[in-house]
Protein backbone atom coordinates (compact mmCIF):
# COMPACT_ATOMS: atom_id res chain seq x y z
CA UNK A 1 0.00 0.00 0.00
CA UNK A 2 1.33 3.30 -0.83
CA UNK A 3 0.55 6.09 2.33
CA UNK A 4 -0.29 9.57 1.48
CA UNK A 5 1.38 11.55 4.54
CA UNK A 6 -0.70 14.48 4.81
CA UNK A 7 -4.07 13.05 4.30
CA UNK A 8 -3.40 9.71 5.89
CA UNK A 9 -5.19 7.85 2.69
CA UNK A 10 -3.79 4.92 1.24
CA UNK A 11 -3.68 3.90 -2.07
CA UNK A 12 -2.63 0.56 -3.53
CA UNK A 13 -1.23 1.74 -6.94
CA UNK A 14 2.12 4.51 -6.89
CA UNK A 15 0.64 6.21 -9.89
CA UNK A 16 -2.67 6.53 -7.85
CA UNK A 17 -0.52 8.33 -4.76
CA UNK A 18 1.24 10.64 -7.26
CA UNK A 19 -2.03 12.08 -8.69
CA UNK A 20 -3.48 12.13 -5.08
CA UNK A 21 -0.12 14.10 -4.28
CA UNK A 22 0.00 16.44 -6.62
CA UNK A 23 -3.17 19.08 -4.93
CA UNK A 24 -0.98 19.02 -1.70
CA UNK A 25 2.22 19.96 -3.11
CA UNK A 26 0.21 22.66 -5.62
CA UNK A 27 2.24 21.05 -8.61
CA UNK A 28 0.74 21.58 -11.81
CA UNK A 29 3.65 20.05 -14.09
CA UNK A 30 1.19 20.22 -17.54
CA UNK A 31 1.31 23.90 -18.98
CA UNK A 32 -0.78 25.24 -22.35
CA UNK A 33 1.76 26.27 -25.29
CA UNK A 34 -0.88 29.18 -25.97
CA UNK A 35 -1.48 30.53 -22.67
CA UNK A 36 0.82 29.13 -20.14
CA UNK A 37 -1.76 27.66 -17.73
CA UNK A 38 -0.98 25.22 -15.79
CA UNK A 39 -3.13 22.12 -14.62
CA UNK A 40 -2.16 19.08 -12.28
CA UNK A 41 -3.39 16.70 -14.88
CA UNK A 42 -2.51 15.79 -18.20
CA UNK A 43 -6.59 15.15 -19.13
CA UNK A 44 -7.40 18.86 -17.86
CA UNK A 45 -4.27 19.87 -20.26
CA UNK A 46 -6.20 18.19 -22.97
CA UNK A 47 -9.94 19.54 -22.41
CA UNK A 48 -8.41 23.33 -22.10
CA UNK A 49 -6.34 23.09 -25.23
CA UNK A 50 -9.28 22.46 -26.98
CA UNK A 51 -10.56 26.25 -26.23
CA UNK A 52 -7.82 27.00 -28.18
CA UNK A 53 -8.08 24.77 -31.54
CA UNK A 54 -11.84 25.26 -31.79
CA UNK A 55 -12.10 21.46 -31.75
CA UNK A 56 -15.12 20.50 -30.30
CA UNK A 57 -15.39 16.72 -29.56
CA UNK A 58 -18.40 16.74 -27.56
CA UNK A 59 -21.40 16.19 -29.00
CA UNK A 60 -24.89 16.31 -28.00
CA UNK A 61 -27.09 13.71 -28.62
CA UNK A 62 -30.25 15.89 -28.40
CA UNK A 63 -29.68 19.36 -29.98
CA UNK A 64 -26.74 17.73 -32.24
CA UNK A 65 -24.70 21.02 -30.78
CA UNK A 66 -20.75 20.42 -30.07
CA UNK A 67 -18.67 21.66 -27.16
CA UNK A 68 -15.27 21.78 -26.47
CA UNK A 69 -15.63 20.60 -23.31
CA UNK A 70 -17.43 17.75 -21.69
CA UNK A 71 -18.86 19.89 -18.81
CA UNK A 72 -20.54 22.53 -21.19
CA UNK A 73 -21.95 19.54 -23.03
CA UNK A 74 -23.43 18.14 -19.70
CA UNK A 75 -25.26 21.11 -19.01
CA UNK A 76 -26.80 21.24 -22.52
CA UNK A 77 -27.98 17.38 -21.65
CA UNK A 78 -29.48 18.37 -18.88
CA UNK A 79 -31.81 21.44 -20.33
CA UNK A 80 -32.35 19.01 -23.75
CA UNK A 81 -33.76 16.22 -21.22
CA UNK A 82 -36.63 18.43 -19.70
CA UNK A 83 -38.35 18.29 -23.26
CA UNK A 84 -38.98 14.93 -23.95
CA UNK A 85 -42.33 14.88 -26.10
CA UNK A 86 -41.98 11.01 -27.60
CA UNK A 87 -43.58 8.49 -24.66
CA UNK A 88 -43.50 4.86 -24.98
CA UNK A 89 -46.98 3.33 -24.68
CA UNK A 90 -46.14 0.76 -23.09
CA UNK A 91 -43.58 1.57 -20.37
CA UNK A 92 -44.30 5.36 -20.78
CA UNK A 93 -40.85 6.35 -20.57
CA UNK A 94 -40.10 9.95 -22.58
CA UNK A 95 -37.76 10.43 -25.34
CA UNK A 96 -36.89 13.64 -26.81
CA UNK A 97 -36.58 12.54 -30.35
CA UNK A 98 -38.83 9.97 -32.48
CA UNK A 99 -35.64 8.02 -33.35
CA UNK A 100 -34.69 6.95 -30.01
CA UNK A 101 -38.55 5.89 -29.31
CA UNK A 102 -38.29 3.77 -32.32
CA UNK A 103 -34.86 1.89 -31.08
CA UNK A 104 -35.93 1.82 -27.18
CA UNK A 105 -39.37 -0.26 -28.73
CA UNK A 106 -37.22 -2.62 -29.56
CA UNK A 107 -36.37 -3.32 -26.08
CA UNK A 108 -40.36 -4.71 -25.72
CA UNK A 109 -41.21 -6.16 -29.47
CA UNK A 110 -37.43 -8.02 -29.26
CA UNK A 111 -37.12 -7.31 -32.61
CA UNK A 112 -33.40 -7.83 -34.16
CA UNK A 113 -32.61 -6.24 -37.95
CA UNK A 114 -28.70 -6.04 -37.42
CA UNK A 115 -27.17 -9.53 -38.53
CA UNK A 116 -23.90 -10.27 -38.04
CA UNK A 117 -22.36 -11.65 -41.59
CA UNK A 118 -19.70 -14.30 -40.05
CA UNK A 119 -21.92 -15.85 -37.55
CA UNK A 120 -25.53 -14.53 -38.44
CA UNK A 121 -26.14 -13.33 -34.58
CA UNK A 122 -28.49 -10.89 -34.55
CA UNK A 123 -28.70 -7.82 -32.62
CA UNK A 124 -31.59 -4.99 -31.77
CA UNK A 125 -28.64 -1.86 -32.03
CA UNK A 126 -26.43 -1.11 -35.24
CA UNK A 127 -23.99 0.32 -32.25
CA UNK A 128 -24.05 -3.28 -30.13
CA UNK A 129 -23.38 -5.21 -33.98
CA UNK A 130 -20.22 -3.10 -34.82
CA UNK A 131 -18.94 -3.64 -31.28
CA UNK A 132 -19.65 -7.62 -31.89
CA UNK A 133 -18.04 -7.64 -35.59
CA UNK A 134 -15.09 -6.74 -33.41
CA UNK A 135 -15.25 -9.85 -31.41
CA UNK A 136 -14.47 -11.38 -34.98
CA UNK A 137 -11.57 -8.86 -36.14
CA UNK A 138 -10.03 -9.10 -32.60
CA UNK A 139 -9.69 -5.28 -33.36
CA UNK A 140 -9.44 -3.31 -29.63
CA UNK A 141 -9.36 0.16 -30.49
CA UNK A 142 -9.96 2.44 -27.89
CA UNK A 143 -6.93 2.35 -25.45
CA UNK A 144 -6.64 3.46 -21.73
CA UNK A 145 -4.20 6.41 -21.55
CA UNK A 146 -3.37 5.35 -18.19
CA UNK A 147 -2.28 1.48 -18.55
CA UNK A 148 -2.20 1.05 -22.37
CA UNK A 149 -4.47 -1.42 -22.31
CA UNK A 150 -6.92 -1.73 -25.16
CA UNK A 151 -10.76 -2.59 -25.50
CA UNK A 152 -12.92 -3.67 -28.30
CA UNK A 153 -15.63 -1.29 -27.30
CA UNK A 154 -15.96 2.53 -25.85
CA UNK A 155 -18.32 1.33 -22.64
CA UNK A 156 -15.49 -1.15 -21.73
CA UNK A 157 -12.84 1.24 -21.84
CA UNK A 158 -14.92 3.96 -19.92
CA UNK A 159 -15.87 1.35 -16.85
CA UNK A 160 -12.18 0.69 -16.89
CA UNK A 161 -11.02 4.05 -16.26
CA UNK A 162 -12.87 3.91 -13.12
CA UNK A 163 -10.18 1.77 -11.95
CA UNK A 164 -7.74 4.24 -11.84
CA UNK A 165 -9.86 7.30 -10.74
CA UNK A 166 -11.68 5.78 -8.25
CA UNK A 167 -14.97 7.23 -9.95
CA UNK A 168 -18.08 6.00 -8.51
CA UNK A 169 -20.95 7.64 -10.34
CA UNK A 170 -24.34 5.56 -9.96
CA UNK A 171 -25.33 6.32 -6.08
CA UNK A 172 -27.89 4.96 -4.48
CA UNK A 173 -30.93 7.11 -3.83
CA UNK A 174 -32.25 5.97 -0.98
CA UNK A 175 -28.40 5.31 1.26
CA UNK A 176 -26.35 7.27 -0.91
CA UNK A 177 -23.69 4.83 -1.33
CA UNK A 178 -22.07 4.45 -4.73
CA UNK A 179 -20.75 2.65 -7.40
CA UNK A 180 -18.91 1.95 -10.18
CA UNK A 181 -21.24 0.02 -12.38
CA UNK A 182 -24.59 0.34 -12.91
CA UNK A 183 -25.24 -2.99 -12.82
CA UNK A 184 -23.38 -3.25 -9.18
CA UNK A 185 -26.26 -0.14 -7.87
CA UNK A 186 -28.95 -2.26 -9.98
CA UNK A 187 -27.82 -5.50 -7.68
CA UNK A 188 -27.78 -3.17 -4.68
CA UNK A 189 -31.25 -1.51 -4.53
CA UNK A 190 -32.79 -4.50 -4.33
CA UNK A 191 -31.46 -5.24 -0.84
CA UNK A 192 -33.76 -2.31 -0.07
CA UNK A 193 -36.50 -2.79 -1.74
CA UNK A 194 -36.69 -7.06 -1.01
CA UNK A 195 -37.56 -7.44 -5.20
CA UNK A 196 -37.61 -10.88 -6.13
CA UNK A 197 -37.85 -10.89 -9.53
CA UNK A 198 -36.11 -14.66 -10.60
CA UNK A 199 -39.08 -17.58 -9.66
CA UNK A 200 -38.03 -21.02 -9.38
CA UNK A 201 -40.84 -22.69 -11.71
CA UNK A 202 -40.43 -26.16 -9.30
CA UNK A 203 -41.11 -24.44 -5.84
CA UNK A 204 -42.15 -20.93 -6.56
CA UNK A 205 -39.64 -19.61 -4.26
CA UNK A 206 -38.39 -16.14 -5.55
CA UNK A 207 -34.67 -14.75 -5.54
CA UNK A 208 -33.33 -10.97 -6.03
CA UNK A 209 -30.25 -12.41 -8.22
CA UNK A 210 -30.39 -15.30 -11.49
CA UNK A 211 -27.05 -16.41 -10.21
CA UNK A 212 -28.99 -17.42 -6.57
CA UNK A 213 -31.81 -18.90 -8.56
CA UNK A 214 -28.98 -21.29 -10.79
CA UNK A 215 -27.72 -21.99 -7.37
CA UNK A 216 -30.84 -22.91 -5.75
CA UNK A 217 -31.77 -25.31 -8.90
CA UNK A 218 -28.61 -27.14 -9.21
CA UNK A 219 -28.58 -28.09 -5.18
CA UNK A 220 -32.33 -28.31 -4.47
CA UNK A 221 -34.08 -29.52 -7.64
CA UNK A 222 -31.29 -32.23 -8.86
CA UNK A 223 -33.28 -34.54 -11.70
CA UNK A 224 -33.35 -38.13 -10.47
CA UNK A 225 -33.19 -40.93 -12.84
CA UNK A 226 -35.53 -44.18 -11.75
CA UNK A 227 -33.15 -46.92 -13.26
CA UNK A 228 -29.76 -46.23 -11.39
CA UNK A 229 -30.43 -42.91 -9.25
CA UNK A 230 -28.01 -40.92 -10.96
CA UNK A 231 -28.63 -37.23 -10.78
CA UNK A 232 -28.64 -34.16 -13.43
CA UNK A 233 -29.24 -30.18 -13.26
CA UNK A 234 -30.96 -30.21 -15.90
CA UNK A 235 -34.13 -32.00 -16.97
CA UNK A 236 -32.56 -32.27 -20.78
CA UNK A 237 -29.32 -33.56 -18.86
CA UNK A 238 -31.63 -36.56 -17.57
CA UNK A 239 -33.59 -37.29 -20.51
CA UNK A 240 -30.51 -37.84 -22.63
CA UNK A 241 -29.12 -40.20 -19.72
CA UNK A 242 -32.05 -42.28 -19.59
CA UNK A 243 -31.47 -43.76 -23.02
CA UNK A 244 -28.82 -45.43 -21.58
CA UNK A 245 -31.27 -47.67 -20.00
CA UNK A 246 -34.23 -47.56 -22.02
CA UNK A 247 -32.11 -47.95 -25.43
CA UNK A 248 -34.51 -45.81 -26.93
CA UNK A 249 -33.23 -43.87 -30.40
CA UNK A 250 -34.57 -40.60 -30.86
CA UNK A 251 -36.89 -40.43 -34.14
CA UNK A 252 -37.77 -37.70 -36.62
CA UNK A 253 -41.08 -36.36 -36.43
CA UNK A 254 -42.74 -35.56 -39.98
CA UNK A 255 -46.09 -34.08 -39.74
CA UNK A 256 -48.83 -36.01 -37.23
CA UNK A 257 -47.14 -39.08 -37.64
CA UNK A 258 -43.85 -40.61 -36.54
CA UNK A 259 -41.51 -41.59 -39.94
CA UNK A 260 -40.04 -44.92 -39.17
CA UNK A 261 -36.38 -43.85 -40.07
CA UNK A 262 -34.43 -43.24 -37.23
CA UNK A 263 -32.78 -39.59 -36.64
CA UNK A 264 -29.15 -41.19 -36.22
CA UNK A 265 -29.21 -44.37 -38.61
CA UNK A 266 -25.87 -44.91 -40.64
CA UNK A 267 -26.87 -45.35 -44.39
CA UNK A 268 -24.12 -47.87 -44.98
CA UNK A 269 -25.30 -50.53 -41.84
CA UNK A 270 -29.15 -49.44 -41.01
CA UNK A 271 -26.64 -49.24 -37.42
CA UNK A 272 -29.00 -46.66 -34.76
CA UNK A 273 -27.14 -44.22 -32.17
CA UNK A 274 -29.12 -42.49 -29.37
CA UNK A 275 -25.94 -39.49 -29.35
CA UNK A 276 -25.20 -37.73 -32.39
CA UNK A 277 -21.52 -37.50 -31.42
CA UNK A 278 -21.36 -41.18 -31.08
CA UNK A 279 -23.02 -41.18 -34.64
CA UNK A 280 -20.03 -38.78 -35.81
CA UNK A 281 -17.93 -41.40 -34.63
CA UNK A 282 -19.07 -44.58 -36.19
CA UNK A 283 -19.43 -42.83 -39.52
CA UNK A 284 -15.25 -42.48 -40.21
CA UNK A 285 -15.21 -46.74 -39.65
CA UNK A 286 -16.96 -46.87 -42.96
CA UNK A 287 -14.53 -44.14 -44.62
CA UNK A 288 -11.41 -45.59 -42.95
CA UNK A 289 -10.94 -41.86 -41.41
CA UNK A 290 -8.22 -42.11 -38.82
CA UNK A 291 -7.70 -38.47 -37.57
CA UNK A 292 -5.61 -39.49 -35.05
CA UNK A 293 -1.95 -40.73 -34.67
CA UNK A 294 0.46 -41.49 -32.21
CA UNK A 295 3.74 -39.47 -31.89
CA UNK A 296 5.22 -42.92 -30.81
CA UNK A 297 4.55 -45.42 -33.11
CA UNK A 298 2.42 -43.60 -35.77
CA UNK A 299 -0.44 -45.40 -35.52
CA UNK A 300 -3.59 -43.99 -36.00
CA UNK A 301 -6.75 -44.43 -34.99
CA UNK A 302 -10.73 -43.16 -35.81
CA UNK A 303 -11.49 -42.02 -31.91
CA UNK A 304 -9.54 -39.83 -29.72
CA UNK A 305 -10.36 -41.73 -26.91
CA UNK A 306 -8.65 -44.69 -28.44
CA UNK A 307 -5.71 -42.73 -29.15
CA UNK A 308 -5.76 -41.45 -25.28
CA UNK A 309 -5.93 -45.73 -24.41
CA UNK A 310 -3.60 -46.29 -27.12
CA UNK A 311 -0.65 -43.81 -25.34
CA UNK A 312 -0.55 -46.01 -21.96
CA UNK A 313 0.87 -49.01 -24.18
CA UNK A 314 3.67 -47.14 -24.52
CA UNK A 315 3.65 -44.80 -21.03
CA UNK A 316 2.01 -48.47 -18.95
CA UNK A 317 -0.08 -45.97 -17.03
CA UNK A 318 -3.45 -47.32 -15.35
CA UNK A 319 -5.10 -45.08 -13.69
CA UNK A 320 -8.26 -46.43 -13.36
CA UNK A 321 -8.42 -48.46 -10.00
CA UNK A 322 -10.90 -50.92 -8.77
CA UNK A 323 -11.50 -49.93 -5.27
CA UNK A 324 -12.38 -53.23 -4.34
CA UNK A 325 -9.25 -55.26 -4.89
CA UNK A 326 -7.01 -52.42 -5.92
CA UNK A 327 -6.08 -53.87 -9.44
CA UNK A 328 -5.30 -51.01 -11.87
CA UNK A 329 -6.09 -50.85 -15.24
CA UNK A 330 -5.38 -48.82 -18.63
CA UNK A 331 -9.06 -48.12 -19.74
CA UNK A 332 -12.24 -47.43 -18.09
CA UNK A 333 -14.46 -49.95 -19.96
CA UNK A 334 -11.78 -52.63 -19.03
CA UNK A 335 -12.33 -51.65 -15.17
CA UNK A 336 -16.26 -51.94 -15.74
CA UNK A 337 -15.81 -54.95 -16.97
CA UNK A 338 -13.62 -56.19 -14.49
CA UNK A 339 -15.70 -55.11 -11.46
CA UNK A 340 -19.08 -57.56 -12.34
CA UNK A 341 -16.79 -60.50 -11.02
CA UNK A 342 -16.75 -58.90 -7.79
CA UNK A 343 -20.92 -57.68 -8.32
CA UNK A 344 -21.81 -60.65 -10.17
CA UNK A 345 -23.90 -58.49 -12.40
CA UNK A 346 -24.95 -60.18 -15.29
CA UNK A 347 -26.03 -57.44 -17.11
CA UNK A 348 -26.46 -59.20 -21.16
CA UNK A 349 -29.58 -61.81 -20.66
CA UNK A 350 -30.47 -64.38 -23.33
CA UNK A 351 -33.99 -64.21 -24.46
CA UNK A 352 -34.10 -67.31 -25.56
CA UNK A 353 -32.96 -69.54 -22.62
CA UNK A 354 -32.69 -66.64 -19.64
CA UNK A 355 -28.97 -67.28 -19.26
CA UNK A 356 -26.95 -63.95 -18.56
CA UNK A 357 -23.44 -62.84 -18.56
CA UNK A 358 -21.02 -60.60 -17.06
CA UNK A 359 -19.37 -59.79 -20.77
CA UNK A 360 -20.83 -58.66 -24.40
CA UNK A 361 -18.64 -60.62 -26.03
CA UNK A 362 -19.91 -63.90 -24.41
CA UNK A 363 -23.13 -63.50 -24.59
CA UNK A 364 -22.99 -62.85 -28.40
CA UNK A 365 -21.34 -66.01 -28.69
CA UNK A 366 -24.06 -67.93 -26.61
CA UNK A 367 -26.41 -66.32 -28.81
CA UNK A 368 -25.22 -67.99 -32.39
CA UNK A 369 -25.74 -71.39 -30.17
CA UNK A 370 -29.26 -70.89 -30.54
CA UNK A 371 -29.18 -68.95 -33.78
CA UNK A 372 -27.32 -71.42 -35.63
CA UNK A 373 -24.41 -69.02 -36.98
CA UNK A 374 -27.44 -65.66 -37.43
CA UNK A 375 -26.50 -63.43 -34.72
CA UNK A 376 -29.42 -61.01 -35.80
CA UNK A 377 -32.02 -61.56 -33.85
CA UNK A 378 -35.66 -60.27 -34.52
CA UNK A 379 -36.93 -59.01 -30.65
CA UNK A 380 -40.02 -59.56 -32.06
CA UNK A 381 -40.81 -62.98 -33.58
CA UNK A 382 -37.49 -64.44 -32.24
CA UNK A 383 -36.31 -64.99 -36.34
CA UNK A 384 -32.79 -64.79 -37.00
CA UNK A 385 -30.58 -63.61 -39.52
CA UNK A 386 -27.25 -63.59 -40.81
CA UNK A 387 -26.79 -59.89 -41.63
CA UNK A 388 -27.74 -56.97 -40.13
CA UNK A 389 -29.63 -55.38 -43.12
CA UNK A 390 -31.92 -58.28 -43.80
CA UNK A 391 -32.92 -58.21 -40.06
CA UNK A 392 -33.70 -54.50 -40.91
CA UNK A 393 -35.65 -55.08 -43.89
CA UNK A 394 -37.65 -57.93 -41.53
CA UNK A 395 -38.57 -55.52 -39.20
CA UNK A 396 -40.31 -53.46 -41.48
CA UNK A 397 -42.87 -56.28 -41.94
CA UNK A 398 -43.60 -55.85 -38.43
CA UNK A 399 -44.51 -51.97 -38.57
CA UNK A 400 -46.54 -51.82 -41.65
Amino acid sequence: MYACDMSNKAFSEESTLKSHLRPHAIEKPFACDMCYKTFSKHPDLMEHSETHTNEKPFACDLSDETFSQHPTLISQLLTCAKDKPYACEICNKAFPRYTHLMTHLRTHTKEKPYACDKCHKTFSHRETLTSHLRTHTKEKPFICDVCNQAFSDRTTLRNHLRTHTKEKPFACYICTRAFSQRSALKKHIQTHTKEKPYACVMCSKTFAQNSTLKTHLRILHTYGCNFCNKTFSKRSHLMEHLRTHTKEKPCVIKGAYVHKKKQYECDKCNKTFSYRSTFTSHLRTHAKEKLYTCDKCNKTFSYRSSLTSHLRTHTKEKPFLCHVCNKAFSDRSTLKNHLRTHTNEKPFACDFCDKAFTQNSSFKRHLLSHTKGEPHVCDICHKTYSRRENLMKHLQTHTE
